[in-house]
């Protein structure tokens, strides 16, 4: 079997292509420069040049391929809006799968969509879906809630170097999941029957509140944070007045999504059901606990070692005792 990942240079799209490179598929990956996708290739999968946004570069890069698995997503650094790539570009991708004759398509969506149709994000990823379930294509969606490789960049971080950790609003708790363990349900639902033209929650062990994610944070790594909150009221303001400007869409587009963040509604599902049907073990699955103690573990260990060279450096100087010319 054939894939082609698209988004396989992202957080997730990556640990997907390495999955799927390990159980001994075939991996094909669109990108957009060869050499940010150099550690692919290194990998074992093959490279094709492509854009979502350039619907005549798929056609090449579905030839031959049995299954897509579509990890992509519109990056707050991208030039591009929300629009263009998470709908637009899906529906190039799924039009052009169609054509191509594939006979498996796996999209990843988010936990919620429905409930929050003045969020462009969600959105436009309910309608992805709907779009996908009426194109005829073999599907399976898998709906997630947040990746645990984000919290380092929110909160780990910042709390290691003093800096503040913004916390907006009532915030909601998040069921988080390692991009790792999400690539095992992706490349499953390939060889299962059972997850065909079917839509599952994939979130983590539990649902974490922002203030318990921090506190968790302060424990590891014995620092204590300076959270600094934001008005939900003052985020609302900043967004409308950047509305009122066409270089500020996308930016407004992505400060609504804080909307969902600070709504107070967990962002979480029951799993046993689709552990069933996936046949994984809940058990094998990390917790955010683990993965935070082995980061802050790391790190730490690291800045003890960093430490142990300075002194070992400074205490050589010391030692050093200055050449003094005879009178």
């Amino acid at each position: 079997m054939t894939l082609l990942i698209v988004g396989a240079t992202g957080t997730l799209g990556r640990q997907v292509a390495r999955r799927a490179i390990d159980e001994g598929y075939k991996v094909r990956c669109l990108v957009r420069s060869s050499k940010k996708a150099a550690f692919l290739k290194e990998w074992g999968a093959q490279l094709v040049l492509g854009d979502l946004c350039y619907p005549e570069s798929l056609t090449a890069a579905l030839e031959g391929v049995t299954a897509v698995i579509d990890a992509a997503t519109s990056r707050p650094t991208d030039s591009l809006s929300i629009k263009q790539v998470d709908w637009e570009g899906k529906v190039s991708l799924i039009q052009a799968s169609l054509a191509a004759g594939v006979e498996r398509f796996i999209l990843f969506s988010l936990l919620n969509v429905e409930k929050y149709p003045e969020v462009p994000l969600m959105e436009i990823k309910r309608c992805t879906e709907l779009f996908l379930a009426d194109s005829g294509l073999n599907y399976t969606t898998l709906r997630l809630a947040g990746f645990m490789q984000g919290l380092i960049g929110q909160y780990g971080i910042p709390i290691l170097e003093g800096q503040p950790v913004w916390v907006t609003g009532q915030s909601s708790p998040i069921a988080y999941m390692d991009t790792q363990d999400i690539a095992k349900f992706a490349i499953r639902a390939l060889a299962l029957k059972e997850t065909e033209k079917q839509v599952f929650p994939i979130v983590g062990t539990r649902a974490w509140s922002a203030e318990e994610i921090i506190s968790l944070c302060e424990r590891l790594s014995g620092k204590e944070a300076r959270v600094t909150r934001m008005p939900i009221n003052l985020l609302r303001t900043v967004r409308g007045v950047l509305r009122f400007f066409q270089w500020g869409w996308n930016v407004a587009d992505r400060l609504a999504f804080t909307e969902v963040l600070a709504s107070g509604e967990p962002l979480n599902a029951p799993m046993d059901e689709v552990y069933a049907v996936f046949r994984l073990d809940k058990n094998d699955t990390t917790t955010l606990e683990s993965y935070l103690q082995e980061y802050f573990n790391r790190i730490m260990h690291k800045l003890k070692e960093l430490d142990y060279e300075k002194n070992k450096t400074k205490k050589q100087k010391q030692q050093k005792t200055p050449f003094k010319r005879s009178q």
